[in-house]
């Protein structure tokens, strides 16, 4: 057995938020897309079972191909001037400052894989912060910018965005809460959050107002450095 978290968005009580479903399943161990989908049925059934249905896997290994799209390895995202176009993972990945180093924008010119893999990201210490096209973001809330840039690129996607809509819940095969941060799945429940309770535009129109709405938090520490202007 193992447990995933699988993420439902709140959509009725005018609150943005996302639930976080701790589910028990059966895993089928191995590296094959073969494991890994029959390891994908039965988190959804199981999910299912509690009353959860229909859920999307948003990951390279769904078998639908909305949910391949919506990883964040495919996931595209343009800057307002057109001028420059790349995968959300390249975004975050080029955008982080670390310890000693970064950020290394460089990244946005390479495949996400390739962004990922680069050996800066493992040894320039620890991430402090994040840095997109001159913008500060901080480290807390942990999710946030990640979070940021996913549903900006998911506002910009419109058929993506609207087939997300009518799901019920969102997972991740490879996201495990023990080794990982950020989850291309919470994110998009977070968007089908927003737009559902009618609080995306707001939540988009400033940095800021992205985390006082997608977090319910009035926080403003480490936000001097946020700009409220967008490039989106």
């Amino acid at each position: 057995m193992a447990n995933r978290p699988v993420f439902v968005p709140l959509r009725n009580n005018g609150v943005p938020g996302v639930k976080v479903l701790d589910v028990d399943f059966q895993w089928f161990p191995g590296m094959a897309s073969s494991q890994k989908r029959k390891s994908i049925k039965s988190l959804h059934h199981s999910t299912e079972a509690l009353g959860v249905s229909p859920i999307l896997e948003v990951s390279s290994k769904s078998e639908e191909e909305v949910g391949v799209l919506l990883s964040a390895f495919n996931l595209m995202i343009e800057t307002g001037n057109k001028k420059y176009r790349f995968s959300v993972e390249s975004a975050f990945q080029a955008s982080k400052v670390f310890e000693r180093g970064g950020p290394y924008v460089d990244l946005l010119n390479r495949s996400s894989i390739e962004a990922k893999r680069d050996i800066r990201i493992k040894e320039s210490g620890n991430v402090v912060g994040f840095n997109f096209f001159g913008r500060e973001f901080p480290i807390k809330p942990r999710t946030y910018f990640y979070d940021w840039i996913y549903v900006n690129a998911l506002k910009q996607n419109k058929e993506l965005a609207s087939a997300s809509v009518g799901y019920s819940g969102f997972s991740d095969i490879e996201f495990n809460p023990k080794k990982s941060i950020n989850c291309q799945a919470y994110s998009l429940a977070l968007y089908v959050s927003l737009i559902s309770t009618g609080m995306l535009d707001e939540a988009l129109s400033t940095p800021h107002n992205f985390l006082k709405i997608a977090y319910q938090s009035d926080s403003k520490e480490s936000l001097d450095a946020v700009q409220s202007n967008l490039l989106f």
